[in-house]
């Protein structure tokens, strides 16, 4: 952040030593870590309250923005929009019903022209064969092992007359 090497850090301890004293110099670090996390506190706070201001000034641009959408759909909207009412319209004069008619008859004539469907090709489904089940292969039993034995040496007791 500030381009400080090692050695220059070194040397502003020691200099820092000499001129404090060093039985002042912890008092001293404790306060320069206050006054340095204070002022990073508040710099923190100025960039937040900074980019909130940037938001709502992005917020005010994107709100006219859709206001001018918004304005030109409207606008679109209120052109001369004429629907079609079937009682005014020029279809219900007898020049138009007789092209309807001509037109009508010519599209059944080409309907009537047009051959036929063809019939779908017969489906067979053939069963599929049975498989026969695979034998089994024969398994031997096997022969019991004899485990060692686990019996321990009897140890005797000395008998209560004898020595031990």
């Amino acid at each position: 952040m500030f381009d400080i090497a090692w050695s220059e850090l070194m040397l502003i301890g020691a200099v820092a030593l000499v001129v404090i004293g060093p039985k002042d110099l912890p008092k001293a670090m404790r306060t320069a870590g206050q006054a340095i996390g204070k002022i990073r506190r508040m710099a923190g706070e100025f960039q937040t309250q900074f980019n909130d201001a940037m938001r709502e000034a992005e917020l005010d641009d994107l709100k006219k923005q859709v206001e001018d959408v918004g304005g030109s759909v409207q606008s679109a909207l209120n052109t001369d929009f004429k629907p079609i009412d079937p009682i005014k319209d020029d279809f219900s004069t007898p020049a138009s019903g007789a092209r309807d008619d001509a037109a009508l008859k010519e599209a059944e004539a080409t309907l009537a022209a047009l051959p036929g469907p063809e019939p779908l090709p017969e489906i067979v489904i053939e069963p599929a064969p049975i498989a026969e089940p695979e034998p089994e292969p024969e398994v031997k039993p096997k022969a019991p092992r004899k485990r060692a034995s686990t019996k321990k040496a009897k140890v005797s007791e000395p008998d209560e007359g004898s020595p031990a």
